[in-house]
């Protein structure tokens, strides 16, 4: 601890993980057990959502959030929504690289942790598990700036 504080001092820069943790998780059936006799394909349809936030001076919230909705028909046989998140410690690094670590690297760390939750709740539901793809948030990142920048506007969420 003491060669963190020397660091920061310092201004050396400081990237480490404080903790991972499962900030919310819910699953609904709303019609269960009818649903569940259904021998049609479910359609799946998957949204991934990211924020980052900062708790203090040099601490940040990173939370990547997925939500399966899985029809069969019109009717929802489950919805599953699960947000995972990171606390991370960024000090001593110029903001336009700050904005590129909550956008492209604590995701990819969080990211890996919302997969094996989502699979296992599916599967744990009496589902076959969803196995959320791969994610590029670096391309995301750079989609999003993009897209700021068309519309003149340089502010992160």
């Amino acid at each position: 601890m003491a060669d963190e504080i020397q660091a920061a001092a310092e201004g050396t820069p400081v990237f480490q993980i404080q903790r991972m943790y499962l900030k919310d998780l819910s699953l609904e059936q709303p019609n269960a057990p009818h649903i569940l006799l259904e021998q049609q394909q479910p359609q799946v349809d998957i949204n991934l959502t990211l924020s980052a936030e900062n708790v203090t001076d040099g601490i940040f919230e990173v939370c990547v959030t997925a939500t399966v909705n899985t029809k069969v028909g019109d009717k929802t046989l489950f919805l599953v929504e699960a947000k995972q998140a990171g606390i991370f410690e960024i000090r001593n690094v110029p903001q336009d690289q700050v904005e590129g670590i909550l956008g492209i690297v604590c995701p990819q760390m969080v990211y890996p942790y919302l997969r094996a939750i989502v699979s296992d709740v599916c599967t744990r539901a009496g589902f076959p598990p969803v196995l959320l793809t791969e994610v590029n948030f670096q391309a995301m990142f750079e989609a999003q700036q993009a897209q700021r920048a068309a519309q003149g506007g340089t502010a992160v969420n």
